[in-house]
């Protein structure tokens, strides 16, 4: 029986005791642009710094954002007194690099997704960051958004009952241009990497790791996977079913399936959305949910950044709903993965 209505999200609101950091950001890129935007507007962060080994490029991007302080290097950046906190969003080929280079100049470090490009780097990051005593955290952004708060109490309040399937696809058509750098396998490109690591995180969050990975796909003229399916067995006989393509766009939705309800998302699951409720019959009621908070689209990037504040203001070196070992975890499912579907 569906509840009468659904839980309150716990969200990491700013101006609630967090500390304003001083972020630097590290490659000027577009995401790094929208998420300097989200930090300005809707967090009590500060946006100070940006590094570039392209000096134009990095003093645009300073232009455009208000930034007083820009840089060659990372390293550069994570010696200088005003930092804080840097925000990684390099190519995933550098980012046990840079995030190493940070780690080691005593400041705390936000690694956008993918945190590394394979499960032995991410350990690497984590014990230097472990060791250091400073916080490490990947920029999985859904974890920290309100819809995932709520879905994580309908889990443990027991309302979707045995979770026994999950469904989640993620398909962009990106143009096969071989400079692009999802077709370039140097840079960590390929659609698991950039596109499928959410319908992963999202399996890892709801079921926790697998037992077993299943995986086919194809792979691009440049040699990085194209599209896939993965198949994972988990604790109790429960499965996920994941796909992702950059040759092809999919509606991007993310299914949990109980044996007393089941959860869907709207489009974009990964991003502020809405999801429905409904029991186990075809004609049973259904309860909708949409997003009170009323940050759309990257707005939202906003709640991640709040949140690793709050961590440090806790004295974490470690986001306590998307951990480092999680992180692992899901970088050695997706080394599995990419084995198989290379060598399909």
């Amino acid at each position: 029986m569906l509840p009468s209505h659904l839980p309150e999200p716990d969200l990491y609101r700013p101006g609630t005791g967090e500390p304003s950091l001083r972020w630097g950001i590290a490659g000027p890129g577009w995401i790094a642009g929208e998420f300097t935007k989200a930090l300005k507007a809707h967090t009590n962060q500060q946006v100070v710094a940006v590094s570039s080994r392209a000096q134009e490029r990095g003093a645009a991007f300073a232009a455009e954002h208000g930034l007083s302080l820009t840089f060659g290097s990372v390293e550069q950046m994570a010696a200088h007194p005003e930092v804080d906190v840097v925000y990684i969003a390099t190519p995933p080929s550098d980012h046990v690099i840079s995030g190493l280079a940070v780690i080691a100049a005593g400041k705390h470090v936000m690694i956008e997704k993918p945190f590394t490009v394979s499960a032995a780097q991410a350990h690497q990051l984590a014990d230097a960051a472990r060791a250091a005593g400073v916080l490490a955290m990947e920029g999985m952004w859904n974890r920290y958004l309100p819809q995932t708060s709520v879905l994580r109490k309908l889990l443990d309040d027991g309302v979707l009952g045995e979770v026994r399937t999950l469904l989640a696809d993620h398909g962009q058509a990106i143009p096969a241009d071989p400079q692009h750098r999802l077709y370039r396998p140097e840079l960590g490109g390929g659609a698991l990497m950039d596109i499928g690591i959410y319908p992963m995180a999202f399996s890892s969050f709801v079921l926790g790791p697998p037992r077993q990975v299943t995986a086919i796909g194809s792979m691009t003229d440049t040699g990085v996977d194209a599209q896939s399916t993965i198949v994972l067995q988990h604790a109790g006989g429960a499965q996920s079913t994941l796909f992702s393509s950059i040759v092809g766009r999919t509606p991007s939705t993310a299914t949990v399936a109980g044996s007393e309800a089941s959860l869907t998302f709207g489009e974009y699951f990964y991003t502020p959305t809405t999801f429905t409720l409904r029991g186990p019959g075809h004609f049973d009621p259904v309860l909708s949910w949409s997003d009170p908070s009323g940050l759309t689209q990257f707005e939202a990037l906003s709640w991640e950044a709040t949140a690793l504040a709050t961590f440090v203001g806790q004295g974490r070196t470690e986001s306590p709903v998307h951990t480092l070992s999680e992180i692992t975890q899901i970088m050695d499912t997706i080394d599995q993965a990419r084995a198989q579907i290379a060598a399909s």
